[in-house]
Order: C-alpha cells, then sequence, then structure tokens
C-alpha cells in the first residue's frame, strides 16, 4: 500500500449518498397550472437534478468576489459566509479560526454564518469529511486575499505606501504612526464598495503550517457557553408568528399502497387544516396534540395494501440472493494475480463470512423544519447536512425558480450522514402552501427510526490463506450491499480480488459515518486475526509483516507502544483479552488496541487505546473530541444496535428498546494524536470509528476463544 493522496483512493467517498427524486412532487394548483399554461402548448417533463446536485458535492470552483464571501462591520467583525453546516463537529469553530489566522484578527472579531442559501457561497454538503481538506484551504486562500485588499485599501485611506502598513487585531498601522481601523474602512462606502468588488481564487499563498498562531491551536467551541446554557436556537426551536404545527399520514408498513380514506372526520375537527396531494396526506393545527389527534383520525379511516417484505431474521440470505454484479452502481473492485487457483493449493486458509446489521443514526435531534410562504416566496428553517440539495429539491416539488425558495440551517442537532435528504422541509413547505401560515413540522423519535435512511447493512464474504512462510499468498473479499468505501486490503498479498455488489435493500440506506468503511474493516481485520492464527504469529506482528512502511504502520506502532501491547497479550487473564486493529479512509489513518472481559454473555470493554493522524492538526482538543466521539458511537454499533424488523414494520423504533451507548458504557479512553505538519490537514469525523468493533472482536476471542462474526458482535 502506499500513501497516496486522498482525491485519487477516496474518489467515491458518497457511494451511498442517496441519489433519489424529491419523496413528493406536487400538483399544480389551478392559479398555478394557468400561469404555466400561458396561451400555447405545455410539454411537460420530470427533469433529474444535477449530479452535483444529487451528490451534495461543491460546485466547480470559479471565481468569486470577496462580498460572496465576506462582510465588513462598522463593529470591526469580519463575517465569514459559507454553505457548511454546524452539527456538533465544530466546523463553525474550525472555520472561525482559519479565517482568523489569515485576517490577523482575534477569533472573536470574526462570525461564521452557515448554511444559508440565498447568502452563502455553495462550498458543498457537509459530508465526506470534506470541510477540513476542501472549505478551510478555500476559506484560507480567500481571507489571505481579503487582508491584502485591506491593507492596500488602508494605505490609500491613509495615504501611505501599502509597504509601510501593519495590520493586526483590527487595525492598520503606519510606519508615520498614523493608523485607522477596521470599523473605519467598513464605515467609508467607498473603500466598502471597493473591497466587495475584488475577485479571488483559489491557491493564494497562505500561513506556514510553522508559522500558525491561530491554527493548531484548542480554540474552543466559539457558540459553546451559548450552546450549554441553552441559547443556541436548533431547527427544532425556530417559532415564527402565528405558526401551526403540521403531521403527516405514514403507510402502516414498507411499501404499502393507500387504496382509499375518508378525510371528513380530521376535517371536520375544529382548527384542523387536512391537506391531500397524491401521495402526501398530512394536517397542521394550533397545537402538536390537535394535529396529532387528526392524525389519527385519519389512520382510522385509511385502508392499505401491504405488500410482502423481508424479515431482519432473513436479511443476509435476502441481500446474497438478490445481489447484481452488473447493476449499476457495484463495481467489481481490483484483482491481482490468481487468487482462485492460489487458495486451492494451499493448506491453512479461512473460508467464512461477517455480517453487518442495519442501524440508525440516532441523533439526538430529529428532523424538523418550520416553512413559511411570503407572497409566493418559500422560506424554510430545517436542519441538514445538504442545504443544497434540499434547497434543490424544494424547487422541484414546487415548480420553483432558485430564488423563490430559500434554505436556512440553524446548527443542528447531530447528523451522523444521516440528514442528507429533505422530506421534512418538503412536507412543512406543503402544509404550510396550503395553511396560509407558517408550518412546523417535527419527526417523532418512531418517525426517525423508521422512515429515514439507515446505515447499509452487509454480507462480506472472505476467503484467504497463508503459504508455508506465514505470508498471506491469495486473498478474497466480496462485500454485498454495504458498499465499496475501504474495500480494498493495505496488507501485501501475492494475489487477490476484492469486490463490491449491490443488492436490493429491503430498507431504504444511504450514508453514515465512515460509511461502509467500517464494515469493510470489521471483516478484513477479523480475518486478518484469524489468518495470524494459521499461521502461529502474533496479531500485531503479523500485521507488521505485511505492511509497508507509512502512516499506517505509524498509528499501529503507536497504539501498540502506549498500549503496552507485548505485555498485555502474553499475561491473559481469565475472562479478559485485548484486541487489535487499523485502518484507513478518507486520507486519515488509526490503529486502536482495545481490553475487553467477558461474563457469561456480557461483553464489557475495559480500555481503548487509540492512535490516529490526519496530517497537520488544526485545533487539538476538537480533534480529541471527534476520536472520542467517534470511539463511543463506534461501541454502538459493535455491542448493541441493529435495526429489528418484520412485516414491513421496525419492531425496535424507541431508545427503549434499541440500545445505544450509556455513559456507563464508556471505557478508559487513551487517545494518541499524530501531529504530521508536513502533510495536508484532512477531516476527522469519521474514520476513528472503523477500528473500534474488530478490535474488539478479537480482544473477545482472546478472552474467551470465542469467534463473533457479527455486527452487533455476539458470543452465541
Amino acid at each position: 500500500m502506499t500513501d497516496q493522496p486522498f482525491d485519487a483512493r477516496h474518489a467515491e467517498f458518497e457511494r451511498y449518498e442517496l441519489r433519489e427524486s424529491p419523496p413528493y412532487v406536487f400538483a399544480a394548483d389551478r392559479r398555478e397550472f394557468v400561469q404555466l399554461l400561458g396561451a400555447g402548448l405545455v410539454i411537460l417533463v420530470a427533469a433529474k437534478p444535477a449530479a452535483g446536485q444529487r451528490r451534495g458535492n461543491a460546485p466547480a470552483r470559479r471565481e468569486e468576489s470577496l462580498s460572496q464571501r465576506f462582510h465588513l462591520g462598522e463593529d470591526g467583525v469580519i463575517t465569514v459566509l459559507t454553505s457548511k453546516v454546524e452539527v456538533g463537529q465544530g466546523a463553525r469553530t474550525q472555520i472561525t479560526q482559519a479565517a482568523s489566522e489569515e485576517l490577523n484578527l482575534p477569533t472573536e472579531r470574526i462570525r461564521v454564518i452557515m448554511a444559508d442559501t440565498e447568502q452563502c457561497p455553495d462550498d458543498g454538503g457537509t459530508a465526506g469529511s470534506r470541510t477540513t481538506p476542501s472549505t478551510v484551504p478555500r476559506v484560507r486562500s480567500a481571507a489571505a486575499t481579503a487582508r491584502d485588499v485591506l491593507i492596500r485599501l488602508a494605505a490609500e485611506h491613509l495615504g501611505v505606501e501599502r509597504t509601510e502598513i501593519k495590520f493586526e487585531d483590527g487595525v492598520f498601522r503606519a510606519a508615520s504612526g498614523k493608523d485607522a481601523s477596521l470599523a473605519q474602512l467598513a464605515a467609508d462606502p467607498n473603500l466598502q464598495s471597493r473591497f466587495a468588488s475584488q475577485t479571488w481564487r483559489d491557491g493564494v499563498e497562505v500561513t506556514p503550517v510553522n508559522e500558525w498562531r491561530v491554527l493548531g491551536a484548542s480554540v474552543p467551541h466559539v457558540r459553546g457557553r451559548d450552546t450549554v446554557t441553552g441559547r443556541v436556537l436548533y431547527p427544532s426551536d425556530i417559532v415564527r408568528p402565528g405558526m401551526l404545527y403540521g403531521k403527516v399520514l405514514r403507510p402502516p408498513s414498507y411499501g404499502a399502497t393507500l387504496t382509499s380514506i375518508d378525510l371528513a372526520p380530521a376535517q371536520a375537527m375544529p382548527n384542523v387544516i387536512v391537506v391531500r396531494d397524491g401521495e402526501f396526506i398530512g394536517c397542521a393545527a394550533p397545537t402538536t396534540w390537535e394535529a396529532n389527534q387528526a392524525r389519527t383520525a385519519l389512520a382510522q379511516h385509511a385502508q392499505w395494501d401491504r405488500p410482502r417484505h423481508p424479515s431482519s431474521a432473513n436479511l443476509f440470505e435476502h441481500l446474497k440472493e438478490t445481489s447484481e454484479p452488473s447493476r449499476d452502481g457495484g463495481r467489481d473492485g481490483r484483482t491481482w494475480g490468481d487468487s482462485a487457483s492460489t487458495l486451492a493449493r494451499l493448506e491453512k486458509k479461512l473460508s467464512t463470512a461477517y455480517t453487518v446489521a442495519y442501524i440508525q443514526h440516532a441523533p439526538m435531534e430529529p428532523r424538523a423544519a418550520v416553512a413559511e410562504w411570503t407572497e409566493g416566496k418559500l422560506t424554510v428553517w430545517t436542519g441538514t447536512q445538504q442545504p443544497s440539495r434540499v434547497h434543490s429539491e424544494l424547487c422541484q416539488s414546487f415548480r420553483l425558480p432558485q430564488d423563490r425558495v430559500r434554505v436556512i440551517v440553524p446548527d443542528t442537532g447531530g447528523g451522523f450522514g444521516g440528514k442528507h435528504t429533505g422530506e421534512v422541509a418538503v412536507e412543512a413547505a406543503r402544509l404550510a402552501r396550503s395553511a396560509h401560515r407558517p408550518v412546523r413540522l417535527q419527526w417523532t423519535r418512531e418517525e426517525e427510526f423508521t422512515w429515514a435512511y439507515f446505515r447499509p447493512a452487509g454480507l462480506i464474504e472472505v476467503q484467504a490463506g497463508v503459504d508455508a512462510n506465514g505470508a498471506i499468498a491469495a486473498w478474497d473479499f466480496t462485500n454485498y450491499n454495504s458498499g465499496g468505501s475501504a474495500i480494498d486490503t493495505p496488507y501485501q498479498t501475492a494475489a487477490g480480488r476484492t469486490r463490491f455488489i449491490a443488492a436490493n435493500s429491503p430498507l431504504r440506506q444511504g450514508s453514515y459515518r465512515a460509511l461502509a468503511s467500517t464494515a469493510n474493516t470489521f471483516a478484513r481485520e477479523s480475518a486478518m486475526d484469524e489468518l495470524a492464527a494459521l499461521a502461529q504469529v502474533d496479531p500485531l506482528e503479523f500485521r507488521l509483516q505485511h505492511l509497508e512502511e507509512g502512516r499506517l504502520k505509524n498509528v499501529l506502532r503507536a497504539a501498540a507502544q502506549k498500549f503496552d501491547w507485548a505485555r498485555r497479550r502474553s499475561n491473559r487473564r481469565a475472562t479478559r483479552g485485548v484486541g487489535l486493529a487499523c485502518g484507513t479512509e478518507k486520507g486519515s489513518y488509526v490503529a486502536a488496541c482495545v481490553e475487553v472481559e467477558v461474563n457469561d454473555d456480557a461483553i464489557r470493554v475495559l480500555q481503548v487505546c487509540q492512535a490516529y493522524e490526519c496530517g497537520a492538526i488544526q485545533n487539538p482538543a476538537n480533534l480529541r473530541a471527534q476520536v472520542e466521539g467517534c470511539i463511543i458511537m463506534g461501541l454502538g454499533g459493535a455491542l448493541y444496535e441493529a435495526i429489528e424488523f418484520e412485516d414491513g414494520q421496525i419492531s425496535n423504533a424507541s431508545f427503549s428498546e434499541y440500545r445505544t451507548p450509556r455513559m456507563s458504557d464508556v471505557p478508559e479512553l487513551d487517545i494518541v494524536l499524530l501531529d504530521r505538519k508536513d502533510l495536508p490537514s484532512v477531516g476527522a469525523g469519521e474514520t476513528p470509528i472503523i477500528a473500534v468493533a474488530p478490535a474488539i472482536a478479537n480482544a473477545i476471542d482472546h478472552a474467551v476463544g470465542v469467534r463473533s462474526r457479527s455486527m452487533p458482535l455476539r458470543l452465541s
């Protein structure tokens, strides 16, 4: 394996980014139809969204004016504009640091407006760990350009040469003693307009890493105090004058179609507005209780046709039976050597399968939106990781031009890849259009667990073997359904094949933190331990023997050294064991060592020691928080979380039935951050999750000799 650049190795970072049409395409009302028809022939065509909109990727870079990125305030504060979203990962603080570094301004003199489609340039959605490697450099280039332009304007303002000006803490000082503040420049309309008209492109020289003053420091979250004191408004906190509350009638099971419904009982309720538009049926009322009563009445008078649906009990058989190697979206991966004939000759070989369940993102805040129509213009406040995509969905659903739709995304209570679509925004907007008043729609936890998409389930088959020297001679790895990210092995093998094969998923599936790299790393790293046992080699040594020198090997050594692997592996205690795993994804590298205790059917993780490297570290405290968050979230997928379904219904659609990690489950965490100032910074919100499950699985096997090949892990 070589340390290739991120973009070269991970071009498909969002394979399971949902590429669906909008959830509803509503019928035109009479007035709209007449406006569309006019006095001629109308040919209606359902246009597909552009590929970039469907994926939520940033558009092609273009020249921008500084006014598209910055606003100079007469209070001396510079506002930075970006389409990125704050979902708890610290992007607001990181972008503040980036601007502060290049503008020579303290962070308190920087304000960031995020995710407003009417104000902000489109930097793409918040996905694929792209804020750090893509948006931060762009903000830094723009800020460096802005600094130089401001210095030039200040020199003109003071009547001195540009080279005489020093700019720091918002004040321009000339060698002659003259000075001017940023606020003074902002108050001059001529200077303000000249600043706004300046253009810039990527690639402007920025502050070198070894000269960082703000980047590289543990700057606290810029809204930290407001967050913990409850002053920050989330999507579910938005209130508009005269606002109503909405509810939507959902099918009783997946794939169910409505055969008949009587709207009259709900329509007869006072203060209730009932809407039916094609497949969409909903209601709005002055309180959530009244809206829920109306929805109950609708459900009681609805008849449905419910088709057969697979269950979680036969999920993996279903995925294998419905796999389609040639299906669009699948790929064969790569092949080297002749693994089939090599395997046939080997005596020590492994042939097994690993399974990964569907799991939910389980954000603290379910989907929520407030929609308001004003003189034919639609404004929606919602929680999404893809403002531009939701904007596009609203335009398509209501056949509106782009300038008649505005999407505003307040800081949002969690996403983890689960809020890339805009169905709640579309639903709220449809209710608001009929009500002629703003409408808030917030999904219940049961709706979030049932109708939001899931992390893809997967079946992964591995056939591999070692030769007489203990080297991996053949490696065959096939992933059904869960995806191709991190599917290629970093270990040296003489022959092999990796494949991803799409299948007919019985549940709606989409992006999740680290996507399929968690599943693929779980299967690969579990298989590596099984091969090490066949070769009768220590699992750490076995990996080191098969890795080239480089970043992955470095984090593996760092974790093992900090954990004291050699001593703890050889001094195994009854019911306790240690395990390790490593991997790479999104351009960063991780290795984890864990200790577990197994009593009867109970698995308890006692310690996780994890080494992580993502290039030059921009905020050590925030990075540590991201790594810790990934580890804890990884415990859920490793030990507890699995969506159960039967007859087209989710049977554990609540936190009382769906187990997520609790404070009492959190083990001792020992984090080693490798700061590579010689390498570009990349994102850290995903990769630290991928080594958790396989390290635990390997530790369980070391403790009690039981090999669990499923996520979540089971002892029997």
